[in-house]
């Protein structure tokens, strides 16, 4: 009797070409998993072209697919390294070839990278309400780590000082570049988001705040404010990256965001802030920032996540 050919053939790297595919695989298979979580009627959208090319740049030969006999996209793995630091997604598997081990193939192969790249952290987020993920995970070696809270807050009609942003450093960019990445360095060694930080620049999809004192760099906030799905209008300024010597440097580059915001004209600021800086938590709940979502982070069991002795370091671990 004929059978259809069940086998999977990668990873390859993708490139631009593959970017609607990516969103049909996006699309449906998270979709399916909020119907199975029982969030009948979410359709989760295509996401924006722009995000899936910072997605695919900043992953660089971490991207990876994987591909049917007949050469479609069934699966993905977007596998991100940031120096020492590193932590998959999205990933997805198309939903009619699902619970045939494909999945756990995808994640060995980005723990498999990232060992061979010297990560010291290797992770990923998943809904911890969703237990299947969890017990999924877990049976590769990967163990709950904190929760990451998605908080947001209204965008205020008064445009304060938006501070020093690096769109408007001219001719001295690579400077502060090189600025951002020695204080990252300096409270988490071996951590770079130089990648993350240029890439934002080229693409225009955001900018990163700069606060100064004394003429030194003390913190900095990497933000992306274009849409994240296709066709949708901007509304949102999306926090992904915070570097601060002390908490007060952090509320002073936050208070600068906020203003960027204002002048981007979104309607709403988010950050995603890690239950392992529960002051830092506690000062934006203070602030007026509302909690919105929750993910857990887990990792590899022996690539835990590293957080500075002093100072602030949050990454986003989401696109």
């Amino acid at each position: 009797m004929w059978r259809p050919d069940r086998s999977i053939r990668g990873p390859f790297r993708p490139s631009l070409r593959d970017i609607d595919a990516l969103n049909r695989v996006f699309a449906d298979a998270f979709t399916d998993r909020y119907a199975r979580d029982g969030l009948v009627g979410v359709r989760v959208p295509h996401l924006n072209p722009v995000i899936w090319r910072y997605a695919l740049e900043d992953a660089g030969d971490g991207a990876m697919v994987w591909r049917d006999a007949e050469g479609h996209l069934l699966g993905f793995n977007m596998v991100h390294r940031s120096g020492t630091e590193g932590w998959m997604g999205p990933l997805a598997v198309r939903p009619d070839r699902q619970s045939e081990g494909i999945g756990s193939v995808m994640v060995r192969a980005g723990i498999d990278w990232l060992l061979s790249e010297g990560a010291r952290t290797i992770g990923l987020e998943t809904m911890p309400r969703t237990v299947d993920n969890i017990g999924f995970y877990s049976r590769l070696r990967l163990v709950p780590g904190p929760l990451t809270i998605t908080l947001v807050q209204e965008v205020g009609r008064r445009v304060g000082d938006a501070g020093d942003r690096l769109s408007r450093s001219g001719m001295s960019q690579a400077m502060r570049i090189e600025e951002c990445r020695a204080l990252t360095d300096r409270l988490l060694p071996g951590v770079d988001f130089t990648r993350e930080i240029m890439l934002t620049a080229e693409l225009a999809v955001g900018d990163t705040n700069l606060l100064y004192e004394d003429g030194r760099l003390v913190a900095y906030a990497l933000w992306h404010s274009a849409p994240l799905a296709a066709g949708r209008p901007k509304d949102e300024l999306r926090i992904l990256k915070v570097v601060a010597e002390h908490l007060e440097a952090f509320d002073r580059v936050l208070d600068g965001v906020q203003a960027a915001a204002a002048s981007e004209r979104v309607r709403r600021t988010a950050i995603r802030c890690q239950s392992d800086f529960p002051e830092v938590y506690l000062r934006l709940i203070e602030a007026g920032f509302r909690v919105h979502w929750t993910d857990l982070r887990m990792f590899l069991h022996d690539r835990p996540q590293r957080v500075p002795n002093q100072g602030v370091v949050m990454s986003n671990w989401e696109i």
